[in-house]
This record gives structure tokens, sequence and C-alpha cells, in this order.
């Protein structure tokens, strides 16, 4: 009886354990299923830079990864991350603030030009003045435009009596007789530095039946020049922009200044 009983119970025993075995109770892990990595969430200044994990805070980097073998922690605040960028902005770096400190300090001196008289000087100067500029006056030996000639050219057919006495009976008093700019004498009707008038003598001398001609007039002398210092973000001047009276002719030019001419 004895050993019925101790049979019973080693079944029952037997049966349990088989139980738990297959319901995994019993089951241990193994060493494979140890060392499967776990999925777990990261961040995103964790993710991997330059092909590398970047190591779990609190351990060193290997050192032969260029991390700090004593220990330190990479990528931190203060750390060896925060110094290379410093020395990049820093002192790799050129400074923009030193380039365009130089560049305000370049000056451009031009000189407009010539005028006829210290009238047409004063007031281009105040003129420039009220610009914004500071221009300086000189004076200076040279040619400068007098105006535009109207002159008529004497026809072989006429006599320059005949063509005299025409153009004073049609109005046109002041006509003279006068060395032309090619061989020969002309009939000059005036020099004008009105656009307007000059065309008003040319329309009235075609009312009369001629064919006046046009050349520009200069004479040498005495000429005045103003000379300005333009900053790098100034704009080259032109001569219309000293256009004085409606209609008036202006035979200006802009150039650089000469020698010592900068202040």
């Amino acid at each position: 009886m004895t050993i019925l009983k101790s049979i019973v119970i080693c079944l029952a025993l037997a049966n349990v354990g088989y139980f738990l075995w297959v319901r995994g109770i019993a089951h241990a892990p193994s060493a494979a299923d140890a060392s499967a990595p776990q999925s777990t969430l990261r961040l995103a200044s964790e993710a991997p830079v330059g092909g590398h994990a970047a190591p779990a805070a609190g351990h060193a980097a290997p050192a032969d990864e260029g991390g700090d073998a004593s220990g330190g922690l990479v990528g931190t605040s203060g750390g060896t991350g925060g110094s290379s960028s410093g020395a990049a902005d820093g002192e790799g770096a050129p400074s923009s603030d030193n380039g365009a400190g130089l560049l305000t300090n370049v000056k451009r001196c031009i000189s407009v030009g010539p005028f006829r008289d210290v009238a047409e000087a004063a007031h281009a100067a105040s003129t420039l003045r009220g610009g914004g500029y500071d221009p300086r006056q000189r004076v200076a030996e040279g040619e400068v435009w007098a105006g535009v000639w109207v002159y008529l050219p004497i026809a072989a057919s006429r006599s320059s009596e005949q063509m005299l006495a025409k153009l004073k009976a049609g109005g046109i008093e002041d006509a003279l007789e006068m060395p032309g700019p090619n061989e020969g004498s002309v009939i000059s009707l005036g020099l004008y530095s009105d656009s307007k008038r000059a065309q008003t003598r040319v329309a009235q001398a075609q009312s009369l039946g001629f064919n006046p001609a046009l050349a520009d007039r200069k004479r040498t002398g005495d000429v005045y020049w103003i000379d300005i210092d333009l900053k790098p973000t100034d704009s080259v001047l032109k001569p219309t922009d000293l256009q004085g009276e409606t209609g008036r002719i202006v035979r200006l030019e802009v150039k650089g200044c000469p020698a010592g001419g900068a202040s």
C-alpha cells in the first residue's frame, strides 16, 4: 500500500511539473534571449553622428574614438564639442567688422567741370551741398565750352552784302560777317548757351530761305572745377544732375581729381 501511494504521489508531482513547464513558468531565459537588443525610445540628440552611435549619458567614450579617456562626457555643454565650435567661430574665421571698417574709409575723389565763371561754379556747389556733399572749388587753366554758334556759309551765288541785307530786312539785325570755322568767311547769327534761343534763331533764318549751320565754340583761359569726395555707397554724379536753368546747354564732364586733389 505504501508503494502504491508513493507511485501516485510521483505521478501527481510529474503532472504538476509538466504543466508548469508547458505554461513557461519554469522556463529560464536563454543566453540568446539575454543578449537580444531591447527596443527603447531615444532622443533626437542621441542619434548616431558621422556613422557612430552617441555614447549613453554617464559613460565615457573610448579613447581611440576621440573621447576623453579620463571619463569626461562627450557633447555636454562646456566639453570638447563646445570648445571646437568656439575656435571655428572666433579664431578661425576673419572678422567681417574689420573688413567693413576698412571699406568705409575708402574715398573716391571726382572733379566736375569745367565751369565758365564763378557764378556757374557757385550755383553747382550750392546744388551739391544741398545733396549732402562737401564740394571744393578750384581754378585751373583750360578750355571751356562757350556756346552754340549759329552761322550761315556764304553761297557762291550770293555776296555777303546781299545776304546781310536780306537778314536785316527779315528782323535779324545783329548778323555780321566774320571768319568761319573753315577757310573763308561766314555770316554769324549769334552765339547761344540756351538751346531754345538757338533753335528760335535757326527757325527765323530758315523762314527767310537760309540753311544755317551749328557749331560748338570754346574759349581758353581760367576755368573752374569742383572736387568732391565720394563714399563707397555714393553713386558717380552725372553732369545732368547739375542742370541749372531749363533749356540751358551744359557741357560738363566728370573725371578723377588731379594728384593732390583728394583731401
